[in-house]
Order: C-alpha cells, then sequence, then structure tokens
C-alpha cells in the first residue's frame, strides 16, 4: 500500500492516499470509525484546555489516518500534523478559548474507508484581552489617526505581534498604513501620507478567543467605520502672520493672524482639529501664569477650535485685530477676527489639518498633547510597530486616545 508520509497543510491539514489499485475502495462510503479514534478529550461535558495541542490518535493494528480537518465555528481551519506512520495528528497552532471545534477525521483500514466527527469544546479564558477603538463612528478630517486602547498592558515583543496582527484597519481606497505602539495599552494607526478624501475607513479586532500569552486570550471588540470628508489643511505662517485654508489642493481664504509672542512661541508642525467650542472662559491660571501677573488673563473667548489638550485653539481675538496680519502677541493660541474665527470655525472638522510653520516654538509631540502622529517621520513611526515586515496595506475587503483626564483638557492659552 502506498504511503504519502508526513503532511503539513498551512490551512487545513489533509493526509490522503497517493493513488494505486485502493483508489476506488478509497470512494466508497465510509464507515463509522468511532471505535477506531481516540483523542485527548476530556470525558463527558468538561472542556478542553486551550493551552494544551488537540491530539487524536486511530487504534488497530491496520488502520491508519488519511484526512483531518479541523475548523472552528466561524469556519477558520486550525494548523495541524500528521505522523509519517499515519497513527497520529496533532495541533501545531493553539487552539482559541471558549471555542467550539468540529474535527473531522478520516480513516482507512485494509482499503475502506471510515470517517469519525469529533466535537471539541475549549474552556473560556481567566483572562480576556480587548480593544477600544477611536473615534468614534462619524466623518472625520483627513488626518485623524485610528487609535486602540488594550485592556491589559503588552510588553512581550511576541506577545504584540500577536495582538498587533489581530488589529485591523480596512480602507478604501487603499493606503499604506501601520499600528505604531504608544506605550504598552495604547496603539496609534496612520497612512504613510494622510487619508485620501471621501475614504471608508473599518476597524475591527480579530482578538476574540485568540492566545496572546500564558493565560491570556483575546475577547471581543467592537468595531469601528469611519470616513473622511474633504482634504483641509490649515496652514499658518508664524512670519507672514497669515493663515491660510486649503480644500482638496485648492486655497478657499487667506486670514490674518497673530501667534505666540516670544516666550510663549506657538508650536510648530502638524496638529489634528480635537474639537470644536463656540465658546470657552481661558484663564491664564490654568497654563501656570500668575493671576495679577503682566501676562494674566480671563477672558471669554468664541469660535475655538482646539488642536491641543494643553489648551492651544485657534480663535476669535477681537482684542488683537490691530495685530493681526503685522505681529505675534499671543500666549500661544492662533488669533484672528470674530468673522473670520467664525468662518474657521463653520468650515473645518474634527480631523482636519492645521499646519504652523515658520514659528520660534519648539515641534508638537506625537502623543502627549493631542494628535502630532503626523510630525515623525515614517520609517520612525513604522519602527514602532511589532511587526517587522513592510507596512500594512490596507484594502476595501474587510477580513475574517484614552485621553488624558482631568484638568489637561481644559487648559486654554489665548
Amino acid at each position: 500500500m502506498l504511503s504519502c508520509g508526513l503532511l503539513l497543510v498551512p490551512l487545513a491539514v489533509s493526509a490522503t492516499a497517493c493513488g494505486g489499485s485502493d483508489s476506488d475502495a478509497l470512494s466508497a462510503n465510509p464507515y463509522d470509525a468511532a471505535e477506531q479514534i481516540s483523542a485527548n478529550t476530556p470525558d463527558g461535558n468538561k472542556k478542553a484546555d486551550p493551552d494544551k495541542p488537540l491530539e487524536v490518535s486511530v487504534n488497530g493494528d491496520d488502520a491508519r489516518i488519511t484526512d483531518v480537518t479541523a475548523t472552528d465555528s466561524t469556519g477558520r481551519f486550525v494548523h495541524g500534523e500528521l505522523s509519517a506512520d499515519g497513527r497520529h495528528w496533532r495541533t501545531t497552532a493553539p487552539l482559541a478559548a471558549g471555542t467550539r471545534y468540529m474535527v473531522q477525521v478520516s480513516t482507512e483500514e485494509d482499503g475502506s474507508p471510515g470517517r469519525k466527527t469529533l466535537v471539541v469544546n475549549t474552556k473560556a479564558a481567566d483572562g480576556q484581552l480587548t480593544a477600544v477603538f477611536g473615534p468614534e463612528a462619524g466623518e472625520y478630517g483627513v488626518g485623524q489617526p485610528v487609535t486602540a486602547e488594550l485592556s491589559k498592558p503588552i510588553k512581550d515583543p511576541k506577545a504584540r505581534a500577536i495582538v498587533e496582527s489581530a488589529l485591523k484597519v480596512d480602507s478604501m481606497p487603499r493606503v499604506e498604513g501601520a499600528w505604531h505602539w504608544v506605550d504598552n495599552k495604547k496603539l496609534h494607526f496612520r497612512p504613510k501620507e494622510y487619508w485620501p478624501a471621501h475614504a471608508t475607513i473599518s476597524v475591527h479586532s480579530n482578538l476574540a478567543g485568540l492566545k496572546i500569552a500564558k493565560g491570556l486570550y483575546g475577547g471581543p471588540s467592537k468595531p469601528v467605520k469611519l470616513t473622511t470628508g474633504d482634504r483641509v489643511e490649515a496652514v499658518t505662517d508664524a512670519e507672514t502672520h497669515q493663515l491660510t485654508v486649503w480644500r482638496n489642493g485648492e486655497s478657499i481664504k487667506t486670514i490674518p493672524v497673530t501667534t505666540g509672542k516670544p516666550g510663549f512661541s506657538t508650536r510648530n508642525g502638524v496638529k489634528v482639529i480635537l474639537g470644536k467650542e463656540s465658546f470657552v472662559r481661558m484663564r491664564s491660571s490654568t497654563v501656570g501664569i500668575a493671576a495679577g501677573s503682566g501676562d494674566s488673563y480671563d477672558l471669554p473667548v468664541y469660535w475655538a477650535t482646539r488642536v491641543t489638550w494643553s489648551g492651544e485653539y485657534v480663535h476669535a481675538a477681537p482684542w488683537s485685530v490691530g495685530s493681526q496680519g503685522a505681529a505675534n502677541v499671543s500666549h500661544g493660541c492662533t488669533g484672528m477676527s470674530t468673522g473670520n474665527a467664525q468662518w474657521f470655525f463653520n468650515t473645518v472638522r474634527v480631523g482636519d489639518i492645521v499646519k504652523v510653520v515658520n514659528s520660534g516654538g519648539d515641534t508638537m509631540t506625537p502623543f502627549d498633547n493631542g494628535f502630532g502622529d503626523w510630525n515623525m517621520p515614517w520609517k520612525e513611526w513604522r519602527d514602532g510597530s511589532a511587526l517587522k515586515a513592510k507596512a500594512t496595506s490596507t484594502t476595501g475587503a474587510a477580513e475574517r486616545e484614552q485621553n488624558p483626564a482631568g484638568e489637561a483638557r481644559l487648559r486654554p492659552r489665548i
């Protein structure tokens, strides 16, 4: 009798007869092979330990296993291997926790085919890892990063690679992008360039049931669907005191502005709009300026578009109209006339780009004060991924921040 020996198959394990005179016999209706098959599964209603491999053996001197197919409830195949003599089969990839598997075993004895189907249920995990994606579903600007906040810290590089490979970002149209580990619990995803205008972005997790580390398995996570609007970018030149708004590559308005004066210079670089407040009370004491000092202030401010959590805005500043377009006199914010600020407020959306150039300030940091993700070079961004292969190419076909709490959100500058 011919034997194919040990076969390893990426999705399902399959060991079949290589041909010969037994081919007609093996095509007959299979007999019940229940008496021939044994497995290391618990008796009764007990559930299998997902940390241990599933093993199947055949009894009888002349019997052998010809094919094993193991799938979970979603139809995903389990990796496994068959011994050279066809007597034993075992999984080579971890089983998922809290999952039901159908294991179809085909056998052959004296030229006759047999079949047995096993149902294996694995124990639920004591510890589960889930992800909360951000932002919430809606339409955003082309600069909006995707975030994932994990329920538990992940430090081990191998565990990080498992987690990252299960966090999926699919876009239409297709883009090149990658996750970046901000810390042990937080990841950001951005494309190499800004998102395309009018893109659809679907974010989901394949963590459920996945083994992350010993005693830790993935749990369910809620998917998020985002869209982008027009490509809107505001570029402020602190040297010429002008802010120009671009839509889809076309300049639509140039506004005279004032930015941060010496000692309070506005941050350079790309920022992403975090929110819009039609009215906010700005107090210098919230940014460490002593009340009663020469730089103290307590002002009602209208049409305020936030770009950092520490309190940098683009807003109406009617008190500095005489300096707008000519000098920088603010405490770090970008000020403009009330009419221009209202127009800007009504034109932009969360996720749109605000870029400052030629200021004396430092460059916006990537992660600790809003979304400065775009200020990190692409190679450095890629180095923050746990997957060392090429960047993720998100596609249109779906596969099977945490923001600082407390006063950090409420510190406006003018």
